[in-house]
C-alpha cells in the first residue's frame, strides 16, 4: 500500500513537473515571441524616424543651398548695380551739374525752349531757376527775354534746383523740368547699357 501511494505521488509529481514545464516553456515561446515582435516593431519605428529625418535634412540642406544661392546671386546683382551706378554717376553728374550750373549755358537753353514755347502756347510762361542763379539770371529772364520772345515770363527761384530749371505755361499747373537730375536721370539710362556691356559683357 505505502508502495502504490509513493507511486502515485511520484507519477503526479512527474505528470505535475511536465506539465508545468510545458507551460513554462509555452510562456517562454510566446514572451519570446512578444519580445520579437517588439523589436522588430521598434526597428520599424527607429527606421521611420531615421528616414523621415534623412528625409528633412536632404530638404533642409536643398532649401539652405538654394536660398545660399539665391541671397549670393541677389548679392552680386546689387554689387553689380552699385558699381554700375557708381561709374555712371561719376561720368555723368559732375559734367551736367557744372554745365547747368554755368549761367551762360542755361540762358541758351532756357531760349531755345522758351521760343518753342512761344510758338505753340498762347499763354505767358513760367520759369523755375536755381535760387544760387538768381542775380545772373533774374535781369535775363525780365529784360532780354521777354524782350525776344515779346510775351511775358515770370521767374521764381528754388533752393531745391541745383542747376537747369523748370518751364511751363504760367497759369497751366504743369511744367517740364530741365533740371541737373533730370538730365543726368536721362543721360544714365543711355549710359547705362553700355557701361553694363563693358562692365559685366552683357
Amino acid at each position: 500500500m505505502q508502495n502504490k501511494l509513493q507511486e502515485l505521488t511520484d507519477k503526479l509529481y512527474a505528470e505535475g513537473l511536465s506539465k508545468g514545464k510545458q507551460e513554462g516553456e509555452e510562456i517562454v515561446a510566446k514572451a519570446n515571441a512578444r519580445a520579437e515582435e517588439i523589436v522588430a516593431q521598434a526597428e520599424d519605428r527607429a527606421r521611420a524616424i531615421v528616414e523621415k529625418a534623412e528625409k528633412e535634412a536632404a530638404e533642409l540642406r536643398q532649401k539652405t543651398a538654394s536660398d545660399v544661392k539665391m541671397a549670393a546671386s541677389e548679392s552680386i546683382a546689387a554689387t553689380r548695380q552699385a558699381i554700375e551706378k557708381l561709374l555712371v554717376g561719376k561720368m555723368t553728374e559732375a559734367p551736367v551739374k557744372a554745365a547747368l550750373g554755368d549761367s551762360a549755358f542755361i540762358r541758351e537753353i532756357i531760349k531755345a525752349v522758351a521760343q518753342g514755347f512761344s510758338s505753340q502756347q498762347s499763354e505767358d510762361i513760367a520759369l523755375v531757376l536755381p535760387e544760387s542763379l538768381k542775380a545772373e539770371l533774374e535781369p535775363f529772364v525780365e529784360k532780354e527775354l521777354s524782350a525776344q520772345l515779346g510775351r511775358g515770363i515770370s521767374a521764381s527761384f528754388s533752393k531745391k534746383i541745383g542747376g537747369g530749371f523748370n518751364i511751363g505755361p504760367k497759369d497751366g499747373g504743369w511744367f517740364i523740368s530741365f533740371t541737373d537730375e533730370t538730365f543726368i536721370e536721362l543721360i544714365s539710362a543711355y549710359l547705362r547699357p553700355a557701361s553694363r556691356k563693358i562692365l559685366f559683357g552683357e
